[in-house]
């Protein structure tokens, strides 16, 4: 794989509205080549005789079985409320209505 020019790394910096000195052109020209090489070699071992997965170990259902167990009373919910009103919760108005 070719290296990346100085051209090249200048041309991104712009496109990313990026301000990069003569001397980091160089710099990043050295890094980005390193990371494409790296990116290829990974490319390259990927092979025809491996299935695609998308994790790493086998997932299984982890669901449990939904039981109905008893909950609060409606009294004992709304029992520490500011302020209740027919068997509900009642809060500041926080936008108008439209009109």
């Amino acid at each position: 794989m070719a290296a990346i020019s100085r051209e090249e790394v200048a041309h991104l910096a712009r496109l990313s509205r990026l301000a990069v000195t003569e001397e980091e052109l160089d710099r990043f020209a050295g890094q980005l080549d390193v990371i494409l090489q790296s990116v290829a070699r990974v490319g390259e071992v990927a092979a025809e005789d491996i299935p695609p997965t998308s994790h790493s170990v086998p997932l299984t259902n982890v669901y449990r079985e939904d039981v109905p167990t008893p909950s609060l009373a409606q009294d004992a919910a709304l029992s520490g409320a500011p302020d209740a009103y027919e068997g509900r919760f009642r809060v500041p108005r926080i936008l108008d209505e439209e009109d």
